[in-house]
């Protein structure tokens, strides 16, 4: 048994989320209830038509969040997205340059850029795939006898198409990506050093001197979180010119701006955690400046019912993101996702008995002990699903496994 398979089984009889790509898949149940209705109404339209916009998920703990996300992850990768997974614990979420840089780090904007070169290869009447992976488009030609002035002329007129004369990208981001997509094609050639040297201001990174990045003809600022959410905009075009639909970016555990009884220390103080929620505040209310990306914030519902320090601790935050009306029916276009409403729409006991079976098939190929539940356990376990502190997919998974002991 490799690694990964024992890294997912650990997490599965934990009552986590596996990770692996295979074993979401198979246990999943349940999910499709808001992964379809996403699928059809965001992924495939409204994003896909330039349109953005911000989720929230949210429910207790073992509620099936993260797992969520994964599998939410997967679904934008098939369909032509890239996915970005971030986790407040790693991420400082109160500067959203933190979170560009991060985005932009998963992304790989290096490799986004070669996807353009081949754009601007066709363009100039070649082939992408005949050129030697570790041949540029200049020396390529150059051995076939093609390379002239005329050709390169092309090649700049193609890159200031492509990149300077997009109303969607910042000049400033155009013309570095133009010279970096430049320097793999081989015209116009920059020295690895300036390559560089781009990157890292792309990135926020402070080694980034704008004096030596004004000598290659950019007339750039600092990336700072006023104007992070631009330079995210300009990063998702170039993704959107690679050939992808879009940016799914997800946020988990963004409970942690509120301390637990297990945290050993605070890691957001009052000043920061309030520049966090007016960070979220400033996405929102631009969030129609962004296109073809969609934001999913997902935390422990904790951050909603602590008056004090959670989200309604910040009024400018929670009136913009509160489901003013509930009804009876869970409201699948709702900005606030509660997994623990699913409860009632999804997890019949018939579905528990379900899950209960995947989990079991899944971890007895690989192990032992797992027994899936019985019809009455599982109308047990769905007539007690509204109490306690977890929630009922992971008493599933904890009471399928041999010596499982419920928390309560």
């Amino acid at each position: 048994m490799d690694n990964d398979i024992k890294s997912a089984l650990a997490c599965l009889k934990k009552g986590q989320s596996p990770g692996k790509r295979e074993f979401l898949q198979e246990i999943s149940v349940g999910t499709a209830f808001m992964l379809d209705f996403w699928r059809e109404k965001y992924l495939a339209e409204y994003l896909a038509r330039g349109g953005s916009k911000i989720k929230f998920l949210t429910g207790r703990s073992g509620s099936g969040k993260t797992h969520f996300l994964e599998m939410l992850a997967l679904e934008a990768e098939n369909m032509g997205y890239i996915p970005v997974k971030l986790s407040a614990r790693e991420v400082w979420i109160h500067d959203f340059k933190e979170i560009y840089s991060a985005v932009l780090h998963q992304v790989n904007l290096l490799e986004r850029l070669k996807l353009c070169s081949h754009e601007i290869i066709r363009q100039v009447g070649y082939d992408p795939e005949a050129i030697p992976q570790d041949m540029t488009l200049v020396d390529y030609l150059a051995s076939q006898g093609k390379l002239d002035p005329l050709t390169k002329l092309e090649i700049r007129q193609q890159l200031n198409q492509l990149f300077l004369s997009n109303p969607l990208i910042d000049n400033n981001f155009a013309l570095a990506c133009a010279l970096l997509t430049g320097s793999i094609m081989g015209h116009p050639t920059l020295e690895e050093s300036s390559c560089r040297l781009l990157q890292l201001w792309l990135e926020g990174n402070r080694e980034a001197r704008l004096p030596s990045i004004r000598r290659l003809g950019l007339s750039p600022s600092k990336v700072t979180k006023y104007n992070a959410r631009h330079m995210l905009r300009s990063l998702v075009e170039i993704c959107r010119l690679a050939g992808y639909k879009g940016l799914i970016i997800s946020i988990d555990e963004l409970d942690i701006l509120v301390r637990k009884d297990d945290m050993p220390e605070l890691r957001y103080t009052r000043m920061k955690r309030e520049d966090a929620y007016e960070s979220i505040r400033e996405l929102i209310d631009e969030i129609d400046t962004l296109k073809c990306v969609m934001f999913v914030f997902s935390f422990d519902r904790r951050l909603m019912d602590d008056d004090r320090w959670g989200l309604k601790s910040y009024p400018a935050l929670w009136m913009r993101i509160q489901n003013e009306i509930e009804g009876e029916r869970f409201n699948r276009f709702a900005d606030i996702v509660d997994l623990d409403r699913l409860v009632d729409e999804v997890y019949t006991p018939d579905k528990i008995v379900e899950m209960s079976t995947r989990l079991a098939r899944l971890i007895n190929r690989y192990d032992e002990g797992a027994r899936p539940l019985s019809l009455s356990t599982a109308e047990e376990l769905y007539a007690r699903a509204r109490f306690g502190k977890v929630s009922l997919p992971r008493r599933v998974i904890l009471s399928t496994l041999q010596g499982g002991v419920e928390e309560q």
